[in-house]
């Protein structure tokens, strides 16, 4: 081929990629212009916690929060660029405390919530249902609803749950990184292989509440002794596929169809070690490594000697460096759960401000989400799709477990306890 007609080809193929990408882009604003983009988790209220002490209450959150010393992922001004319609608000607590503290630390950030959603009416307001999220929405602001990140949470207590529900809470996660008394979590060694009949009748109160059932985190047998146990659609508010990473905080081929059929929602999990398994590998290699250096007492090679530990560190990490996650590999994980569950049954569960900066390259902050929807219109999903998966199959799952707590109206409160209480 002629020099020329080659260098005129290849910028009449650029100009043709600009423009498709122009257009997919003009397709993702007219889509969340219309449909609330709603994020299944985001760990901003324990990071404002963890690193602002008791500026978090009087923090300026308009802006510039990326610029901070340790930057965070959220700020209004990034959630207004990226086209954010409705956030579930993380309320995490550590579960290595005592269950009454957990208690109190989760009221106390339920109520940095609800400051902060009062602090600035004009962005944000409190949501509770479907049509609250969708009204909001229409009025041009960020609908903020809250999860409880952990059943130790709720301290074995189904009194507690109903105060979190009476606060504003829509979802409880049944367990964190730890096995409680009542459920298996994904990362612990199995107790009760999956659900106790407390652990059921949790489930069993929240769906009278019509709080949604979250099964990140937990146990594969209690993926599936919850979805028995549910009479509503339950959500994972924060995972990713399986067969694409073999974590177990994701969800199988097999669990994934079981979803479908009760209805829920997988809402794709962005951390780097949820999405490559590469690099779910190499984060082991470089924690075993480091404790290899230096592990007290006496085992490390390096022990008693930190900048030697530190400089064979560096040798180790210059000769083993990350593998590279992109955004196009969150596009997998949430093609796959269509592919096996079905379009209705994905969605958008970040993880921002809860796992550092472990995240894909294209995926680094609340302004990037509708990167990620125009890589899934540049593969040729339609505008009632990209819909779905920004926002649509939250709200169907919401609206159906608002629909089942409508049909348990006259079913008195449960007074479920743990046999040793």
């Amino acid at each position: 081929m002629i020099p020329t007609l080659r260098l005129a080809l290849a910028a009449a193929l650029l100009a043709a990629g600009h423009a498709a990408a122009a257009t997919d882009a003009a397709r993702v604003a007219a889509v969340l212009k219309a449909t609330p983009l709603i994020d299944g988790h985001n760990d901003w209220v324990e990071a404002l916690r963890d690193r602002e002490g008791d500026g978090r209450w009087t923090l300026d959150l308009t802006a510039g929060l990326d610029q901070k010393p340790i930057p965070y992922n959220t700020d209004i001004a990034r959630l207004r660029r990226g086209h954010v319609g409705g956030q579930f608000w993380s309320v995490f607590v550590s579960t290595n405390l005592p269950g009454k503290v957990q208690v109190e630390e989760t009221l106390e950030q339920i109520d940095l919530v609800r400051q902060f959603v009062a602090r600035y009416p004009k962005d944000f307001a409190l949501a509770r249902t479907a049509a609250d999220v969708r009204r909001i929405h229409r009025e041009g602001r960020i609908a903020s609803l809250i999860g409880v990140e952990g059943g130790g949470q709720i301290d074995a207590d189904l009194s507690v749950l109903r105060a979190y529900h009476d606060l504003g809470a829509g979802y409880l996660t049944l367990t964190h990184v730890k096995n409680l008394d009542w459920a298996d979590s994904a990362t612990d060694d199995p107790q009760h292989r999956g659900l106790t009949p407390f652990g059921v009748a949790v489930v069993g109160e929240l769906n009278r509440l019509g709080m949604l059932v979250d099964l990140s985190h937990v146990s594969e047998d209690t993926m599936r002794a919850a979805l028995k146990a549910s009479k509503a659609p339950v959500m994972f508010s924060h995972s990713s596929a399986r067969a694409l990473d073999d974590h177990p905080r994701n969800v199988s081929d097999d669990v994934l169809k079981l979803v479908a059929a009760n209805g829920g929602v997988v809402m794709v999990n962005f951390a780097e070690a949820y999405i490559s398994d590469t690099y779910r590998r190499w984060e082991a290699d470089n924690a075993a490594e480091k404790t290899r250096l230096n592990a007290p007492p006496y085992a490390g090679l390096d022990i008693g000697q930190p900048d030697k530990a530190k400089a064979d560190y560096a040798v180790w990490a210059a000769a083993h460096p990350a593998p590279a996650v992109t955004l196009a590999m969150v596009a997998d994980h949430i093609e796959h759960i269509a592919k096996v569950a079905g379009v209705d049954h994905v969605g958008i569960g970040s993880d921002f401000d809860g796992v550092g900066n472990a995240l894909p390259a294209g995926l680094g902050g609340v302004d990037t989400f509708p990167a990620l929807l125009v890589e899934l219109a540049r593969r040729g999903w339609s505008d009632t799709d990209l819909a779905k998966v920004a926002g649509n199959n939250i709200l169907r799952v919401m609206t159906a477990a608002e629909a089942v707590a409508a049909s348990l109206a006259g079913t008195p409160p449960s007074n479920a306890s743990l046999p040793d209480r």
